[in-house]
């Protein structure tokens, strides 16, 4: 027999804040790809730069808490915070020079041929000072506040992601040197249109730049140098000491802009020793600093990446409901019939509001249930909630006021939801609600003219936000499934009351039964490879980082069952090692449609299982959050999710498979194989079914 493998060592693990600067260089290499449209490039490298703020100020932000507080334990990779401070900004640095470099030497002057041009302010002719001059005397010069630094003015408390002009102001009497700090306001867009052909603009900076003497009259400024700061933004919430969560919440996200400083970014040619004065104000490690060839806050290009401009961006689609919510006029009559599956973007996320109109309106519905995690701005499901709880309903809504980063938008809605007469929960405490699902509770007559009560639901993979529906790969189901609907209405019986549920008729729910229920099925796998039935996992999620679990893939893989995973950020597990990993494959996809859907089949015998739901397979996920799994039974439409899921596993076009050594490559074709872009050819069916 061959010797045992120590499943726990540590180099069998990838380490998870290097896995997922990986993954963000996935997300750059979509903007260094010269056959994606421009805009769409420009857009990338704003995803890019808006990812990286949220690891700086979480993930790296904890992991100098750890290094501070003196932490020695190791991750289960083997390495300790300080050893993995050392290793990211090792892969960090060269990371932010290649994403400046793709956006000055190619984006910026491709779009400039194309008539997207950012103008220097001292170039501009007589029309556009004109209209620059009015900009800056009626907007930008009113919003200013310039910030001495001397022994009676202190460096200022600048709030998270400040960027801002330091200056050398010359008393013009006395020809002393002073030190002032001006900020780019963030309230005011960053790109000024000018009165010029084509797309014409100049920098909210290089405005403040040009005129910043005027703040200091008397005064000249010789030197103007621009840096931006990081601050670490994560929320702790003693939440059984806070007597009101949505006061706790609200408070914790104003402090947040005044956390640690973990970075500086400053711009190439700042003098050494002004950057040295700025660390040491921002109390922060050298290897915290990054110089930067060009543009700070780059997610701020985000507002030039949506310019109208269909040549440079990817071609327009419009996604349809599907044929059988077209063919009823109402969503209760098409789903009575048979199981309707969403698959966003290419099914239009109206299916999800049409569902909720429908029973906001509708006198026979008796009560709404939802679950809302990230609903975003002008929300039309918020909308439908109100005017449901307006027309009598009994509606109740289960907001996350700690979905992250989300949180003031959150508390807002559920304020709103509050007065239009919605009962607002918060959930349990200390577990985030990012299960989601839907709920409508309908009187109906059967075939005998009886009253009957029946269960509508849509349980989904993605949050309830038009907006993202649109960009995000998502799948839902809409089902009256009556074990569902128990199950269901149990769920939200767990999140507004006190439940001790323990069992349930389908769905897999965390941190209760998921857990179990996930490695049963992956230790049925292994039982089924060791006696000779047919044995396979094929899955598909956003991130893979549960030990256990990992180890459960590895003792599968050991008996021979065959392992699928498309994985789009985190990954730990280390595929193709021999005697342990040799049958698990791993890839991620990017792509247009940032991938979003969780996907689980089990092969069970020839059985088949297969299961949609909120969760990740992270220990957050299993042991902190209430999530949901549950089963697609109707065969028509298993069959089309696992053409989806095979469409992903045979992409060689956007996707890269996951080496034992950790690096990513490009899809391999055979000769001859056809070039496949999972996400380009679901659009181009979607387009042919109409």
């Amino acid at each position: 027999m061959p010797p045992q493998v120590d499943l726990a060592d540590p180099s069998l693990y990838f380490n998870r804040e290097l896995s997922w600067l990986a993954f963000n260089q996935r997300v750059l290499e979509e903007a260094q790809d010269a056959s994606q449209p421009l805009l769409e490039r420009l857009k990338f490298l704003a995803i890019f730069a808006s990812n990286l703020d949220e690891f700086m100020m979480i993930r790296y932000a904890g992991l100098k808490e750890q290094q501070a507080a003196g932490v020695t334990a190791r991750s289960f990779d083997g390495l300790t915070a300080a050893e993995q401070l050392t290793a990211v900004s090792a892969a960090l640095h060269p990371m932010v020079l290649e994403q400046r470099r793709v956006l000055r030497e190619e984006v910026l002057p491709a779009l400039e041929r194309h008539g997207v041009v950012i103008r220097d302010v001292g170039g501009l002719d007589e029309a556009e000072r004109a209209a620059v001059d009015v900009f800056w005397r009626e907007e930008l010069f009113p919003v200013l506040t310039p910030l001495a630094i001397d022994s009676g003015h202190p460096f200022p408390r600048l709030p998270n992601q400040s960027f801002a002009l330091l200056l050398e102001v010359i008393d013009e009497d006395a020809g002393r040197p002073r030190s002032a700090i001006v900020q780019v306001p963030s309230v005011l867009r960053r790109f000024l249109r000018l009165p010029a052909p084509g797309h014409a603009f100049v920098m909210l900076e290089d405005v403040i730049r040009d005129r910043v003497a005027e703040l200091f009259p008397g005064h000249a400024v010789r030197r103007a140098h621009g840096f931006r700061i990081t601050r670490d933004a994560d929320i702790e919430i003693a939440e059984d000491e806070a007597a009101d969560l949505l006061r706790a919440v609200a408070d914790e996200v104003r402090r947040r802009r005044w956390g640690d400083a973990v970075r500086l970014e400053v711009l190439e040619g700042m003098p050494a020793d002004w950057v040295e004065r700025l660390r040491e104000w921002l109390k922060l490690l050298p290897e915290d600093v990054y110089e930067v060839p060009n543009h700070l806050n780059v997610v701020d290009f985000m507002e030039l990446a949506q310019l109208p401009i269909p040549d440079l961006r990817d071609p327009p689609f419009n996604p349809r409901l599907p044929r059988e919510l077209r063919r009823h006029a109402s969503v209760f009559d098409a789903v009575r019939e048979r199981d309707v599956l969403l698959h966003h973007p290419f099914h239009a996320f109206d299916a999800v509001q049409r569902l909720l109109d429908d029973a906001a309106d509708d006198p026979d519905v008796l009560a709404i249930k939802q679950t809302l995690y990230r609903v975003g701005r002008n929300s039309p499901i918020v909308a439908a909630l109100e005017r449901a709880a307006g027309n009598g309903k009994p509606v109740t809504a289960m907001v996350e006021l700690k979905a992250r980063f989300d949180e003031e938008n959150n508390i807002v809605w559920a304020r709103e939801l509050e007065r239009a007469g919605v009962h607002v929960v918060y959930g349990l405490p200390g577990l985030k609600t990012h299960a989601k699902a839907l709920l409508v509770v309908r009187r109906e007559r059967d075939a005998d003219g009886a009253t009957v009560i029946r269960r509508y639901m849509h349980l989904g993979t993605g949050n309830y936000n038009a907006g993202t529906a649109t960009v995000y790969t998502d799948m839902g189901l809409l089902t009256c499934d009556p074990d569902l609907g128990a199950d269901v209405s149990d769920l939200f019986n767990l999140l507004t009351g006190f439940s001790k549920q323990r069992t349930w008729r389908k769905l897999w729910v965390a941190p209760e039964t998921m857990r179990g229920a996930l490695m049963a099925a992956i230790e049925r796998e292994t039982e089924h490879a060791n006696a000779g039935r047919p044995a396979r996992i094929a899955a598909k999620m956003n991130s893979l980082v549960d030990p256990r679990v990992i180890q459960a893939l590895y003792r599968a893989s050991q008996a021979g069952v065959e392992i699928d995973l498309i994985v789009r950020g985190v990954c730990c597990l280390r595929p193709g090692v021999p005697g342990v990993s040799k049958h698990i494959r791993v890839r991620s996809i990017v792509g247009r449609f940032l991938e979003h859907a969780r996907v689980f089949y089990f092969e069970d015998g020839g059985a088949g299982r297969l299961y949609l739901g909120s969760a990740d397979w992270m220990q957050r996920n299993l042991n902190a959050r209430i999530e949901s799994l549950f089963p697609v039974e109707d065969p028509r439409l298993r069959r089309e999710i696992m053409k989806v899921l095979d469409l992903g596993l045979r992409d060689n076009v956007k996707a890269r498979e996951l080496q034992a050594s950790g690096a990513y490559v490009r899809a391999r074709r055979r000769p001859g194989q056809r070039r496949l872009d999972s996400q380009a050819h679901l659009l181009e069916r979607s387009r042919r079914k109409g």
